[in-house]
């Protein structure tokens, strides 16, 4: 087993009891009959496509997804999701069980530490990140900051919000690299919310992410708090092929070697 441990900046310990794994859903049959067709809705910042920066290299990109690309990820999640090292709740130090469904690929995130092996649950190795999604990351930091340039995303982080699910406000801290985030919304329209770098308390900057959204995070805000406190029930497209919920995936680079 090969364990990184998070450097001094970020919180330290895990929990000894583990995760618990978790099955995947069926998908939904029924639900809205298209995806987004054009129209903007009054929370949409632009148009499809459109960049727009939340905060300083923060940066929103509606419907940067089209319809088969949505379904060709929602696919690749339901093989990602199945053991081994599959889909589970995350435990945090405290014991608390996380409300979210979270399945990693190319390192194995369990707070708050990365590991090559999925420890919290079934101890399998993890998952390798696909090599299309390494190049659909580059894509989406190109897309943002006009260059990708060296960014080489090592690690997924994929969580499942089923209906009720929600993820506090945190800061990414146990990655050495200061590269960006980036995060695909798929299914369920979420709030997103941004604190500060330096605080969890308000004021608060709050984004719609609809399904099939970019988001990239980096900079000045890499660092920044942020969360998920709602997801919007039904409001996902129909024929994602997911569950009900919305599906982040996250693609990082870590810096650890």
């Amino acid at each position: 087993m090969e364990r990184v441990s998070a450097p001094p900046t970020a919180r330290r310990g895990r929990s000894t009891r583990g995760g618990v794994p978790t099955v995947l859903p069926e998908p939904v049959t029924s639900g809205p009959v298209t995806l987004f067709d054009g129209v903007v809705p009054s929370d949409r910042p632009g148009p499809p496509g459109h960049a727009v920066e939340v905060l300083p290299d923060a940066v929103h990109v509606p419907a940067w997804l089209d319809v088969p690309a949505q379904q060709h990820w929602a696919a690749a999640f339901r093989e990602w999701a199945r053991p081994p090292a599959g889909l589970r709740h995350p435990r945090m130090p405290t014991g608390h069980l996380m409300t979210v469904q979270s399945v990693c690929l190319g390192w194995h995130w369990q707070p708050y530490a990365y590991t090559r092996t999925a420890d919290d649950t079934d101890g399998a190795p993890v998952k390798p990140l696909p090599a299309d999604l390494f190049e659909l990351a580059r894509d989406a930091v190109a897309t943002v900051y006009g260059d990708a340039g060296s960014y080489a995303p090592d690690a997924v982080i994929a969580n499942l919000y089923a209906p009720g699910a929600r993820l506090g406000l945190h800061c990414d801290g146990e990655e050495p690299a200061d590269a960006p985030v980036v995060t695909l919304s798929l299914g369920d329209t979420c709030l997103f919310r941004f604190a500060g770098v330096d605080r969890r308390t308000a004021p608060f900057v709050d984004v719609c992410l609809h399904s099939g959204d970019l988001l990239v995070f980096g900079g000045e805000t890499r660092r920044i708090y942020h969360g998920v406190p709602k997801v919007l029930p039904g409001t996902a497209p129909a024929g994602l092929g997911l569950p009900p919920g919305r599906l982040s995936i996250t693609i990082r680079e870590t810096g650890l070697s």
